[in-house]
């Protein structure tokens, strides 16, 4: 073995604790960059396979009713492979012993073609049990999430109300579709209360009186062709029958929330393991450059033997690289427990054919190549001066630095902190840009502690708007077509009811400069109490008199302001286009919906004076009675429990949040103590012969402790309300990249979470001090005292 490569060995071993420290840095960023990015790849390759081999539509379509002799018109649609036309209803299902009832989504089937395999598009897979058969019985295959969560087997038996009828439906298997990857009414998770029945189509088009004719349709295009055409053209020929729009794949419901998942991991992926990075840069150089600096006699004497500038900056690179292999190699240990515990957290929500945990090879170099250019890069900065130098320069002290006044001193300030306090003001001031490393560092630390906790703050935010701000009332009724507003005064008879009021909601379409925007329009009493238009800046507001009301996310869309006109085009019965003047603009936080009183919008729609649901305020201890009426009630077919979708929503929510927080503040915590560590043990090689010299004059280990460990104490208490505001823009970062076009995620950090931050780091910081403390009380006076360059 060459010397060099004994100097090595000798050098990792004496820096072991440091070596440590840094590796866990390093170990950290791989691990997040890693396992974020694999279950990224594996939740994409998951899904690519799924749509590609139960053959997912491209283009979705739903219409009131339409005749299916107009399959060929849509086949011969140019670009247009394959189409398929079903039948599909939402109606209450009455589950055994549960008292509320929860909302079913009824799809028709083709039984020949699938118990022959030959399911045409969004073919189910079959988890257990078999498929349906026609019989005397209704049988279904219901999504096997719901199935799962509510207990349900091959064999149970549900009433469900159909078309104003009592339905006996026997369950017979489970399946899961590529359409429903992610169950959900309004794109929450919601499996305890919402899920897919799939029946015989033949059936289910006797019972809904759609024999002859479809509502929904679904096609596929031929590989690389633009939906945009063919959307236009179905939209054509559908709309004399009630269509809502056609959407792409993109803007289906189950694949856009999937898609979103996707990038927001790619998200988290790429900025937090960079900020670890970018702190293992800076503790390699400060520790690599206190190292060269301490080994300049060495390095003259490796350059008299013959050892060149290259050899001697390949040594230090060598080191850094090691350290950095080291947080390499945990890291991707790391990186599978990590990445197969986020991986089971979306295995509860998304449904698959088959979901594994794998780490592309070009993850793994990806991964070793920037850490290793990120050791480098941190070493040369510390050794590139050094090894230019001569054997007998290298073999002289370095120059000792010019001192002169600090600027307190200049300020005359110096006498009222004493020797001692200067001694500290000094060191902090004369090397400002180790100073300013080491307080970015923590500060760092701090703010991803916030990252990490600050999502179940955001969360609780959108409960309390969502849930108590949007929606005082308890129950959210609709029925299975517009009713007058009579039935709506009949359900306050309801047992248990004591407020009832009546709403409507409609697909429209809106269009403004040239664009156009499919959303839903939503009519509500001017004094409406239990399901009201809130602005997060401004809580409940009244809708205007006169004009639209519009959320912000698509007044940004359609590019309008306050007093611009719109045009408001209806998609179903009349099909009725008025033109509207924007008179609010309300700041929501999910969908983007438009707002219209009432009455205004029954007159301009021209449909009569109709409802479509109602929002209704329930005693809790009426509430049995209540649900047994409303199973009675052929007129209602979707049912929303808002304790019950809540607790579903809070318990689902706050444990994958609840598991990345703690993630994040493990990250957090190795990060301060990587920096506070190193910070420490840096000083007191720079200033052990100083301490030592203080301790020989009489000065007690408590004190010379407290001349060490003061201006890391001072960094530590500096960086701390820095990282709170570097915490909250990070917060802010994070949610500016995860925002889509329908969703715009709240910056909400409470200061309980500033709080914890502050206190999680604080202890790291001061545990990492401690243990420096420890061997200060033990430095070697005389072996010190001897080392005096």
């Amino acid at each position: 073995m060459r010397a060099i490569h004994t100097k090595l060995l000798r050098d990792l071993w004496r820096l072991r604790a440091q070596v440590i420290t840094i590796a866990l840095v390093v170990a950290v960023g791989v691990a997040g960059f890693v396992g974020m990015f694999s279950v990224h790849e594996s939740l994409l390759a998951a899904r690519d396979a799924f749509y590609r081999d139960n053959r997912l539509a491209d283009v979705f379509v739903t219409a009131k009713r339409a005749p299916v002799h107009l399959r060929d018109r849509l086949q011969a649609i140019d670009g247009v492979l394959a189409v398929q036309l079903t039948v599909q209803a939402d109606a209450q299902i009455d589950l055994p012993g549960v008292d509320a009832p929860v909302t079913g989504r009824f799809v028709g089937l083709d039984l020949a073609r699938a118990q022959a395999g030959r399911q045409g598009l969004n073919a189910l897979t079959l988890v257990k049990g078999r498929w349906p058969e026609r019989g005397n019985a209704l049988e279904a295959v219901v999504n096997d999430r719901f199935a799962t969560v509510r207990g349900l087997r091959p064999g149970d038996a549900v009433h469900a109300i159909l078309n104003g009828r009592r339905e006996r439906v026997v369950l017979v298997g489970t399946a899961i579709s590529p359409e429903y990857v992610f169950a959900s009414r309004g794109g929450a998770p919601d499996d305890q209360t919402f899920g897919l029945w799939w029946v015989d189509g033949q059936r289910l088009e006797d019972i809904f009186d759609l024999q002859g004719a479809f509502n929904q349709a679904a096609l596929r295009l031929h590989a690389g062709m633009p939906t945009a055409p063919v959307m236009e053209a179905v939209d054509r020929l559908l709309a004399p029958y009630g269509s809502l729009g056609a959407v792409d794949r993109h803007d289906q419901l189950s694949a856009r929330i999937v898609e979103d998942e996707l990038s927001q991991l790619k998200v988290l992926g790429t900025v937090l393991p960079s900020i670890f990075l970018a702190v293992a840069m800076f503790v390699l150089n400060v520790v690599l450059g206190r190292q060269v600096a301490t080994q300049r006699s060495q390095i003259a004497a490796l350059k008299a033997l013959g050892y060149g500038n290259g050899a001697i900056a390949a040594h230090y690179i060598e080191l850094a690289l090691v350290i950095a292999g080291l947080g390499v190699a945990a890291g991707l240990a790391l990186s599978g427990w990590i990445g197969r515990l986020t991986l089971g957290l979306y295995d509860e929500v998304f449904r698959f054919n088959q979901l594994a945990y794998a780490t592309p090879p070009w993850l793994l170099l990806a991964a070793t190549g920037i850490a290793a250019v990120a050791a480098a890069a941190g070493t040369w900065a510390a050794i590139h001066q050094v090894v230019r130098l001569s054997p007998a320069q290298a073999m002289q002290p370095p120059t000792p630095p010019s001192y002169r006044a600090t600027l307190l001193e200049r300020l005359g300030l110096g006498r009222q902190l004493g020797p001692g306090g200067m001694m500290v003001v000094r060191n902090l001031e004369r090397r400002p840009l180790r100073s300013l490393f080491t307080v970015g560092g923590i500060a760092a630390a701090v703010a991803l502690q916030i990252s990490g906790a600050f999502w179940l703050d955001a969360i609780a935010h959108v409960v309390d708007v969502q849930f108590r701000q949007v929606q005082p009332g308890n129950v959210l009724l609709s029925f299975h077509q517009p009713v007058r507003q009579d039935v709506v005064r009949e359900l306050q008879r309801l047992p248990g009811v004591q407020r009832a009021e009546p709403l409507r909601s409609e697909p429209v379409r809106v269009h403004a400069h040239g664009r156009r925007v499919d959303t839903t329009l939503q009519g509500t009493l001017p004094n409406a109490q239990l399901l009201r238009v809130v602005d997060t800046s401004l809580g409940p507001i009244e809708l205007p008199d006169h004009g639209i009301t519009l959320s912000h996310l698509l007044a940004r869309e359609l590019g309008v302001g306050l007093g611009d006109t719109v045009e408001l085009e209806f998609r179903l019965w009349h099909r009725a286009r008025a033109t509207l003047t924007v008179s609010a603009i309300v700041n929501n936080q999910m969908g983007k919906p438009a707002y219209l009183p009432l009455a205004q919008m029954n007159r301009l729609s021209r449909d009569g004076d109709a409802v479509t649901s109602a929002a209704l305020q329930v005693q809790p201890q009426a509430m049995p009675a209540f649900w047994a009426a409303v199973k009675q009630a052929p007129v209602i077919d979707n049912v929303f429990d808002k304790q019950a979708t809540l607790a579903s929503f809070e318990a689902t929510t706050s444990r994958n949040m609840g598991v990345l927080s703690a993630i994040l503040t493990v990250f957090a915590v190795a990060m301060a103590v990587g920096i506070t560590y190193n910070a420490a043990r840096i000083a007191l090689s720079e200033r052990a012969w100083e301490l030592a010299s203080l301790r020989v004059l009489g000065m007690t280990r408590a004190e010379v402790s407290a001349l060490l460990l003061a201006p890391l104490a001072l960094e530590l208490l500096l960086a701390l309300p820095l990282g709170a505001a570097a915490g909250w823009g990070l917060a802010k970062l994070l949610m500016a990249l995860m925002s889509s076009e329908n969703i715009e995620f709240p910056v909400i950090v409470a200061p309980a979470t500033y709080g914890w931050a502050v206190l999680i780091v604080l202890a790291a910081g001061v545990a990492s001090a401690l243990v420096v403390r420890r061997r200060i009380d033990h430095l070697n006076l005389v072996a010190v005292l001897k080392v005096r360059e």
